[in-house]
């Protein structure tokens, strides 16, 4: 029988579930395609894809595996080969944002702004980026099936086609102004005693302040607890290396004003953050502390991952203009 997945109906005992579509074999090769409906697998929402994109995965935890087969036979490589991986830009149900806020950012995507605030930083709300392996994927019959201000004008219902959403041209015009951007993005990625850090950068433009230039990266950060045990994050200590020659220091209390609790119920953390240099290029890596229920702490690696601004030749991403 087909597995459906349900939704609490808004009640407010909220114990009324009704059938919100039916579940699909999730793909173990190949993309899903603009227009298909998903679960997100470890945040639980209900989304929708915008559009793929293939990202270099430089994942330290293969890498240290060959290393130690490499170093038995005399000759280790501290080298971590980046692999192609597909993410999605995909849009939340709305009616699932208050449920996951205490887990994930759902302003997750932010722009320079265009504009002659040349300081200006906006974010749409709603939108994520999710790796091939986190997209439950399933149908349903409803040709609203999502809840967010910018579903209808970016997609449309079209009945012969499998999906049965198509992306508007708004769609196609704003992801070509916005997927260079996208394409090229580096994914990192670390376990440290069952924690495994993930961070994803993405270069948001070159502004000019007081006859200099400033360079902004907004990177994203899942926190992804591995083990049964409960930890909490309470401190953050990072290192920001500027191709000028800076290497600025940065320690606070927790993320984003918050020090997650990661449970074997709620696994995981996801926020986002911007950093400005004044040069065209550098690092960022760090740790993470995290507390046991005993009280002791350990340190969490944040992979060490490039600042760059290659992208510089294409127009800066944009925002909508409603």
């Amino acid at each position: 029988p087909p597995n459906y997945l349900s939704a609490p109906r808004n009640r407010p005992e909220g114990k009324v579930l009704e059938t919100v579509g039916v579940f699909e074999a999730p793909k173990q090769h190949g993309k899903y395609e603009t227009g298909q409906l998903f679960l997100h697998s470890v945040f639980g929402y209900r989304g929708i894809v915008l559009f793929p994109w293939q990202a270099r995965l430089y994942d330290r935890d293969v890498a240290s595996v060959t290393e130690k087969s490499e170093n038995a036979a005399g000759h280790g490589s501290k080298e971590v080969k980046g692999k192609t991986h597909t993410y999605y830009q995909v849009l939340i149900d709305a009616r699932d944002c208050p449920h996951i806020s205490q887990r994930s950012q759902t302003e997750a995507v932010t722009f320079l702004a265009n504009h002659d605030d040349s300081r200006a930083l906006y974010a749409i709300p709603g939108l994520d980026y999710v790796s091939h392996e986190d997209i439950l994927p399933y149908s349903s019959t409803d040709q609203v099936p999502i809840q967010h201000e910018l579903f209808e004008r970016f997609l449309m219902y079209d009945q012969t086609k499998v999906p049965p959403f198509v992306a508007r041209d708004t769609l196609c015009a704003w992801q070509e102004k916005n997927h260079p951007w996208l394409e090229l993005s580096d994914v990192h990625r670390e376990t440290t005693e069952n924690i495994r850090v993930t961070v994803i950068p993405f270069y948001m433009g070159m502004r000019e302040a007081q006859n200099s230039h400033v360079y902004w990266w907004r990177y994203c950060i899942r926190l992804e607890n591995l083990d049964s045990e409960v930890v909490q994050l309470r401190e953050r200590h990072w290192r920001i290396f500027s191709l000028s020659g800076t290497l600025e220091t940065v320690r606070g209390r927790g993320v984003v004003g918050r020090e997650p609790v990661l449970s074997k119920e709620q696994p995981a953390f996801q926020y986002s953050s911007h950093v400005s240099l004044q040069a065209s290029s550098g690092h960022m890596w760090g740790t993470f502390r995290f507390e046991r229920p005993d009280g002791s702490h350990f340190d969490v690696r944040i992979p060490p991952f490039s600042l760059e601004s290659n992208k510089d030749e294409k127009t800066p991403p944009s925002g909508l203009h409603w």
